[in-house]
């Protein structure tokens, strides 16, 4: 197994990896700090629609860390080049929240709150989703606009809890619909994965995907190539391990333990 810091691209998820809530989490930036001075590439690559991605990066740096627009992928970021390639005329009606809303107007993708109108329903995470944006939602899926999952993540770990996420509003839009999903945007998907390896300029093999997610951050980085770290500072645990069949290369309690004992937080020399 190749040394853990061999690797030219880390790719980083963000809740639950580098930060629950405005936490960040130990070990982080220890480890950060060294990947950058040994002059690798850092990505952050998350699965959010709530924060954009210069919102991302402000709340990267107010937690000390350096972090530049142009290293943050997100599913919402992701769902505007996605629409903005698509070769016919599209008119998005979005059930989720501003940020959302935002990334798709920056990338020059026509939105609606109209279902008559919608060519696609694209779905994010929504803290205020309720009975009418379900019931128009609905309305567009059944006129015939094809339902889009900006991701499948079902719940969204925060500081001592978990909470919905875009999984729980997509499968309440399919079964008032009785329609089903079309195509998921983040991880694990293969588009995401293709665009992002684009992007780093480095092959799969080159990347190590570090996350706390077994279902999205170590089944994207196994299945494109990559070697995985699973940090167990967020959703998965060492029990669910048993029950998934994708095993992470390295499993970390704290992130740190990627790097030499000299380096990690709280060594004593």
């Amino acid at each position: 197994m190749p040394d853990t810091l061999s690797f030219e691209t880390y790719f980083f998820d963000l809740d639950g990896t580098i930060f629950l809530g405005d936490v960040l989490l130990p070990g982080v930036r220890e480890t950060l700090c060294y990947l950058r001075s040994q002059e690798k590439k850092v990505r952050f690559l998350s699965n959010t629609t709530i924060r954009t991605r210069k919102e991302c990066r402000d709340r990267l740096r107010r937690l000390g860390l350096a972090a530049y627009e142009e290293e943050i992928v997100t599913a919402g970021s992701m769902s505007a080049v996605y629409f903005g390639e698509r070769p016919e005329r599209v008119r998005v009606l979005v059930a989720g929240e501003q940020a959302l809303v935002r990334e798709l107007a920056a990338e020059g993708v026509d939105t609606t709150e109209n279902p008559s109108e919608a060519t696609h329903v694209l779905v994010g995470m929504d803290r205020e989703f309720n009975y009418g944006k379900l019931h128009r939602a609905m309305k567009a899926v059944q006129g015939g606009a094809r339902l889009i999952a900006a991701n499948p993540d079902p719940n969204c770990p925060v500081d001592g809890d978990l909470i919905p996420d875009t999984w729980s509003m997509v499968k309440a839009i399919e079964a008032a619909s009785l329609g089903t999903v079309e195509e998921i945007i983040g991880k694990p998907s293969a588009y995401y994965a293709a665009k992002v390896l684009d992007w780093s300029g480095t092959d799969g093999d080159r990347c190590l995907m570090v996350g706390d997610r077994l279902d999205t951050d170590i089944l994207f980085g196994a299945g494109h190539g990559m070697r995985t770290a699973l940090v167990l500072t967020g959703v998965s645990t060492l029990t669910d391990l048993d029950r998934f069949p994708v095993r992470p290369d390295y499993i970390w309690a704290t992130m740190d333990e990627m790097l030499p004992r000299s380096q990690r937080a709280g060594t004593v020399m």
